[in-house]
């Protein structure tokens, strides 16, 4: 199969994102053997951190964004685990968006795409761990994707940037007909009355998508970001190592029609 790319997304910050992706990406690596790609595109890098790759003296996706005849082979920086690479990210990230948006000379939009067709047939998962916001390199992830998948915490603002992504999802299909929003699914999950009720209106409604499975709330978590190593590899029995296992089984089920 060629490379299937993943947007992990959502406009609120404190949803799990990046131990979302960083899940995610190890998972199918690790555990399916599927050659992964992980891409930090959030200025803050801490998908990069995570791996010990933060280095403001090697390329990373700023360099992606700005040069034009890139290889993007020179960005990718392996990590200690087989089948796992990553394309790394810091504060540079923030000139080269606005560098881009100056520069009426080239598609801004379709930078990334046309980065990661370079290596398509080296890998077969790519998951890009996107900021909470819209600039011009999440709109790049978003018309480089084929699914959207979207975390979100149950709480009061539940809803508040869910709406507007949806329409900035939408507005990238205009350029990207092939995009599509898997789900949402529930992170840091209490069984408390907020989580339940929260839950069941999520399920009852069909404006989104949702997975079945939730992400429970797990001091190990926490715990796995300060060891700088992805959830499942520092506590693989823990409850959100086995609900992140859980969602990865899902997705694979809708994308393959239940074929693994």
């Amino acid at each position: 199969m060629s490379m299937r790319v993943v947007s992990i997304i959502n406009l609120k910050g404190g949803v799990a994102k990046t131990i979302s992706s960083t899940s995610m990406a190890y998972i199918l690596s690790q555990i399916y053997n599927y050659r992964v790609l992980l891409v930090d595109n959030d200025k803050q890098g801490n998908t990069t951190k995570l791996f010990n790759l933060h280095d403001e003296e090697e390329m990373s996706i700023a360099d992606i964004m700005t040069e034009r005849n890139i290889d993007v082979e020179e960005v990718i920086a392996t990590t200690q685990y087989k089948n796992l690479d990553v394309i790394p990210a810091d504060m540079r990230l923030l000139k080269a968006n606005l560098n881009v948006i100056m520069d009426a000379t080239r598609p801004q939009q379709f930078i990334l795409k046309n980065a990661l067709e370079q290596i398509e047939e080296e890998y077969d998962f790519c998951i890009i761990d996107n900021p909470p916001d819209i600039n011009i390199s999440v709109i790049n992830a978003l018309v480089a994707s084929d699914d959207v998948m979207i975390p979100i915490k149950i709480d009061k603002f539940t809803f508040d940037g869910v709406d507007e992504l949806i329409e900035r999802i939408e507005e990238a299909k205009q350029m990207n007909p092939k995009l599509k929003i898997q789900g949402c699914f529930v992170t840091q999950y209490s069984k408390n009355l907020v989580n339940q009720q929260g839950e069941e209106l999520l399920n009852n409604q069909d404006k989104y998508p949702m997975f079945n499975n939730h992400i429970r709330r797990s001091i190990k978590a926490d715990e796995s970001t300060f060891s700088n190593l992805p959830l499942a590899e520092y506590s693989k029995r823990c409850t959100a190592a086995k609900d992140y296992i859980e969602l990865v089984k899902e997705y694979l089920e809708k994308i393959h029609g239940g074929r693994e």
